[in-house]
């Protein structure tokens, strides 16, 4: 049995300036599923429509005119105005069957979510969008994983801010939850952080 290859992050953090929270998946998927260069690429993943049903009532919002792909620019153009950061909590990664499950991902290497924060002044929550990246993230801080669609406050160390860490629905189609619920979980969050 061959061992699959060690994966690096192909993408860097979005880290716009003033951004007010971080929000972690876990890492992209193969690069023949992404639809646009950036962040939860695959046209299957409704992280963009969770976004536009709540930002602009429109979940196709952020839908190319193809129809099959998101447009980046639109989206890179509301994180910054919105003020939203973007990574996954897995930097090195090895998939141990071919597909995008958290569940058949094994972490290499962890991301330094610390160090990201500190890049983020005006930053005061870390929201996770999956399971793999609430264990990471809980084990970081020594904490327990928070309820879907609830938070707790954090210190990732001792000499850091407090944080707000969310652990929200996964916009994943394979969480069994419908878009709506989850739009609504994640207005909840984003009213909470000031963005709404």
């Amino acid at each position: 049995m061959t061992v699959a290859a060690i994966e690096t992050h192909p993408i860097p953090p979005f880290l716009p300036e003033g951004a007010k929270i971080l929000m972690l998946g876990s890492f992209p998927p193969k690069k023949e599923r992404w639809s646009m260069d950036f962040f939860y690429p695959n046209f299957n993943n409704d992280m963009w429509r969770i976004v536009g049903e709540i930002f602009f009532n429109d979940r196709n919002h952020f839908t190319g005119k193809d129809g099959k792909s998101f447009e980046k620019d639109r989206i890179v153009e509301f994180c910054e105005s919105k003020g939203i950061a973007l990574y996954d909590t897995v930097c090195k990664a090895r998939r141990l069957k071919d597909n995008a499950s958290d569940k058949f991902l094994e972490v290499v290497e962890a991301s330094d979510i610390r160090e990201i924060v500190r890049r983020l002044p005006d930053c005061g929550a870390i929201a996770v969008t999956g399971q793999k990246a609430a264990e990471i993230i809980a084990a970081a801080a020594g904490c327990k994983i928070p309820e879907v669609g609830t938070s707790v406050e954090i210190r990732l160390s001792s000499e850091d801010k407090t944080l707000k860490f969310y652990r929200m629905p996964s916009s994943s189609r394979a969480y069994p939850l419908a878009l709506e619920k989850k739009a609504a979980a994640y207005s909840e969050m984003f009213e909470n952080e000031g963005l709404l």
